[in-house]
């Protein structure tokens, strides 16, 4: 499906017919066409976008000559859309005006990483509580595993600690509130994965 990159800026709130909702500020685009893939070329068809500049120095040459065919200047992030490769050429430059309002979309972003931690924060385990019959410095632990003789081990797949956040997450069916086409400014109903400034792709 059809869509661009875009960076996350934060969190506001807007009013919509009296009613005060909760919104995401996305900066989104411009992204300008660097590669056009054919079915006759390269088995599918596709349309290879790039999004925010980045210095020469910190591209290698391969990129280089990839950005320069295309005829625009090194991109930080490269993605593919569903974009229909006849109504594009290279450089063409993409904004914020693919989107209008009332549009529902796609999000896609990596949610905040969190490291590692225990089974209370990561699953929402109660821990084993109470302060009575000489309990000390257990209030957050797993407590009992199950298992005794039989399989004398734990089974894989069972909720304990270990790292969290960081994963792949698409939040779907978000209304576009508003666009400003002028400063690429997109305003989404409520919230999308990922920290201030971090990358996201936005679809139809």
């Amino acid at each position: 499906m059809p869509g661009l990159i875009g960076k996350k800026i934060g969190m506001t709130s807007i009013f919509v017919e009296d009613k005060m909702l909760a919104c995401t500020l996305l900066e989104v685009g411009p992204c300008f066409v660097t590669q056009i893939k054919t079915r006759d070329k390269d088995g599918y068809e596709a349309v290879q976008i790039g999004f925010e500049e980045k210095k020469e120095k910190h591209t290698t040459k391969p990129l280089l000559g990839h950005f320069s065919k295309a005829g625009v200047t090194p991109k930080r992030v490269l993605k593919e859309f569903d974009f229909n490769p006849s109504d594009y050429k290279l450089g063409d430059i993409l904004k914020a005006d693919l989107f209008q309002e009332g549009d529902i979309v796609s999000v896609v972003g990596k949610t905040k990483g969190k490291g590692f931690q225990g089974v209370v924060k990561r699953h929402g385990f109660a821990g084993v509580g109470g302060q009575t019959h000489g309990q000390h410095n257990r209030l957050r632990h797993p407590g009992s595993m199950g298992a005794c003789s039989f399989p004398s081990r734990v089974f894989k797949g069972k909720k304990l600690g270990g790292q969290t956040g960081g994963n792949q997450v698409t939040i779907q069916n978000l209304k576009v509130l508003k666009v400003y086409p002028e400063k690429n400014l997109v305003v989404v109903s409520g919230s999308v994965p990922g920290s201030n400034g971090s990358y996201l792709i936005i679809k139809k």
